[in-house]
């Protein structure tokens, strides 16, 4: 049994429960739409001309109490795209899903619905030859050189969003091969909230601002997403990504990618294989800790675009291996019992290894953000010459709605033409005409077949690099909206995901889902959702339960226990320090000959070390500061070395800085800088100090005998700090639950 305790006596608070409280179970009996709540009104009725109409408020909402088209024909289901059978691919004939999808597509302009707040570079795709063997695409051959656009983005936020908000990371990439452009358009995270595309526009409209207050923005700590998730529990497995720390990446650099769907290609002898595709980061899979995570969105909303964009102008280019996990291509499209097509479903890497193909480096920033990294097209439709689709209905969905969402988006069927968006390839398409067509076409026969321009364009057998829609066997079937049992495990997945995860992971999810629940007004929904955590692991669903000052449900359903697998987790292992960011703390007293040489030392492992000093300009007349005590946060710093006094600049005033304001702290020491130790020193991250930096991290509280703190000559500093990045962060420092 579930407990609850709402007094009925709480005063009036903005953000109250609603008069009439959601019921915990699905409500299945029908009535009209709840009215809106006492503190809201809408416009007056009046005519397109101003004139009063003398219509009730109400006339322009939506009324009734089933689910409708746009025509007012009642549905009986909205959950299933129409298929040929249940594993078949999804029929065009389908008006409902057509209607529903496109207008969910033109919600929004001119930014995107979804993936709004996005930041991109330039690049280069290397192949390696392993594909060769599985797939035809010319650019997959070894030693290939292709240029690569990327664009990552957050999904629910507005285009002025933050970047460092607890959500699913877009990783989209578009490869200008000489075959013709392809996309792989991607997440952060192998699977995704729900099994068929007919769904999007629920689970979007779910997890963006609430429709009465356009609040909260770019998060899901809100009651209409864990609503949605709780009811629809084939989102148990996505969310459970999200809670982890795979939702607040520490950058894009050390940020894994999915093409989330299984994908077919096929070879040169017409052999067929099914893949699926991984972006793994040559920094590792690292991410932010919560506290670090909300500081950030306050002081430098941008974080996340501001530090792909200063890697690279610093030299410090990003890179990604492309890897593929290969399945035989049955008729029954499993792996090891797991359904391939369904998409909130992920295969361990330790049943099918990734296999690297090919490497990836962006190596420069975009000149325009309209004109590249707004105007960008992606499209899973995008296709090659070896790789085609499956019938994933996600996938399928997806094919329709990012062409269609382009329509709206970029104002005409011609966004092709775009700059950032043309083909490195011959194109000769014989399409015409439309919104911002900027081709100057020749001829007078834009048919198949003629005469008149001598037959031009002619087809392309295979024999000349046609692309090829792989003659796949669809049986025969009834058309339904189903899907098949296969899908129907919601549960296990999930489970799988938290039990491998470290002690110290676990504890950031329980803390999350504490958090996001939290947030919720409605508790039968932290109630409904507390049951699916209880369905996942009961430890997860006491911690949070007891956070919440609930009762923990028992489990509801049996669900199977899979082995774990340790490459969900992101510790455990050592990878490169490229492209760390390293904060030194120094003044004009101290030894600025070892200041010289500490930079020195890790500008040669290829880290970014910045200089913070009590004030702007140089030090000594030679040494450039990149921070002061006023513009530095911890948040900015992998790792911070102190070799200065510590001592209160001429600015660390109340009146003039609140970090300045710190009554705690110690009387000799600038209070920005003891804010700057104290940050760095619960967030886990590697400290060092020489010389006064010695007594300035003692002065700040933190003994040097405790893990990750290196004290000593400032070579032992700069190499000990070197090692200790390459497990990224401390977490020896503190216990685990």
């Amino acid at each position: 049994m579930f407990s609850k305790s709402t007094p009925e006596t709480d005063p009036p608070v903005p953000g109250a429960p609603a008069p009439q409280a959601p019921e915990l179970a699905e409500p299945t009996q029908p009535r009209e739409p709840l009215p809106p709540k006492p503190d809201q009104d809408g416009p007056e009725t009046v005519s397109a001309t101003g004139v009063a109409t003398g219509a009730p408020k109400a006339s322009t909402a939506q009324s009734g109490q089933f689910l409708t088209t746009a025509q007012g024909a009642r549905l009986r289901d909205t959950d299933h795209s129409l298929k040929a059978g249940p594993r078949g691919p999804v029929l065009l004939q389908d008006h409902h899903l057509r209607e529903k999808i496109t207008h969910f597509d033109h919600e929004r302009i001119p930014e995107r619905v979804v993936h709004a707040r996005g930041a991109a570079a330039h690049g280069v795709f290397t192949a390696n030859g392993t594909a060769e063997g599985v797939t035809q695409a010319g650019f997959l051959a070894k030693g290939v050189e292709t240029p690569v656009f990327v664009r990552f983005s957050t999904v629910l936020g507005s285009r002025g969003s933050a970047d460092t908000v607890r959500d699913t990371r877009g990783f989209s990439t578009k490869f200008y091969t000489a075959e013709g452009n392809y996309d792989l358009v991607g997440n952060n995270i192998p699977v995704f909230f729900i099994q068929d595309a007919i769904k999007f526009p629920d689970v979007i409209h779910a997890g963006k601002p609430h429709p009465d207050r356009e609040i909260p923005q770019a998060q899901s700590a809100h009651d209409t997403f864990w609503d949605f998730v709780s009811l629809h529990t084939e989102a148990q497995h996505h969310t459970m990504w999200n809670m982890s720390d795979r939702g607040i990446p520490r950058s894009y650099r050390t940020m894994e990618g999915f093409g989330v769907h299984t994908f077919r290609l096929i070879n040169a002898a017409g052999q067929t294989t099914l893949v699926k595709f991984h972006w793994k980061p040559r920094q590792g899979v690292h991410s932010l800790v919560w506290e670090e995570a909300q500081i950030i969105n306050g002081m430098d909303p941008d974080f996340h675009r501001r530090d792909l964009a200063d890697a690279i102008e610093a030299g410090a280019f990003p890179q990604w291996d492309l890897g593929i996990q290969v399945f035989p291509d049955t008729e029954d499209e499993m792996f090891e019992g797991i359904d391939l097509l369904d998409p909130t479903k992920l295969v361990p890497e330790e049943l099918a290894p990734v296999q690297i193909i090919g490497t990836m480096t962006l190596n420069a920033n975009v000149t325009n953000y309209f004109a590249e990294t707004e105007q960008v097209a992606f499209h899973p439709g995008h296709l090659v010459p070896g790789i085609d689709v499956t019938n994933d209905p996600l996938l399928q969905g997806r094919l329709f709605s990012y062409i269609d969402t382009q329509l709206t988006r970029l104002g005409g069927p011609n966004f092709s033409q775009i700059p950032i968006n043309r083909p490195h390839a011959p194109v000769n398409d014989m399409l015409r005409d439309g919104f911002h067509q900027s081709a100057d076409h020749s001829g007078v026969a834009p048919y198949q077949p003629n005469s008149l321009d001598g037959g031009c364009p002619f087809m392309a057998g295979a024999d000349m690099g046609a692309f090829i829609d792989v003659p796949v066997e669809v049986p025969a079937a009834r058309k339904v909206r189903e899907n098949p049992a296969t899908f129907d495990d919601h549960y296990s997945q999930a489970r799988m995901f938290f039990r491998s995860l470290t002690p110290v992971e676990q504890d950031h999810v329980v803390q999350a889902y504490t958090f996001e629940l939290g947030k919720c007004y409605e508790e039968n929904i932290r109630l409904r959702q507390l049951q699916s955590l209880a369905n996942i692991d009961k430890r997860l669903a006491d911690d949070v339960a007891a956070g919440l000052g609930l009762t923990a449900p028992s489990p509801d359903l049996a669900v199977a226990d899979t082995a774990p697998s340790p490459a969900l987790s992101q510790l455990g292992g050592s990878w490169p320090v490229a492209g760390r960011v390293v904060g030194v703390v120094a003044d004009e007293a101290s030894d600025l000959a070892s200041v010289s040489e500490v930079l020195a030392a890790l500008h040669a492992e290829g880290m970014v070390p910045l200089v913070i000093a009590p004030h702007g300009g140089k030090l000594g007349g030679a040494i450039t500061v990149q921070r002061t005590y006023l513009t530095a946060r911890s948040t900015e710093f992998d790792a911070v070395i102190v070799a200065a006094s510590g001592a209160a600049a001429p600015d660390a005033a109340d009146s003039l800085d609140a970090k300045a304001g710190n009554p705690g702290g110690h009387p000799s020491l600038d209070p920005r800088v003891t804010l700057l130790l104290a940050e760095a020193f619960r967030h886990a991250k590697a400290l060092g100090a020489w010389g006064d930096g010695g007594s300035v991290l003692a002065a700040a509280g933190i003994p040097a005998e405790t893990p990750g703190v290196i004290v000593g000559g400032a070579a032992e500093v700069a190499s000990g700090v070197t090692a200790l990045l390459a497990n990224h962060r401390v977490w020896e420092r503190f216990p685990t639950a």
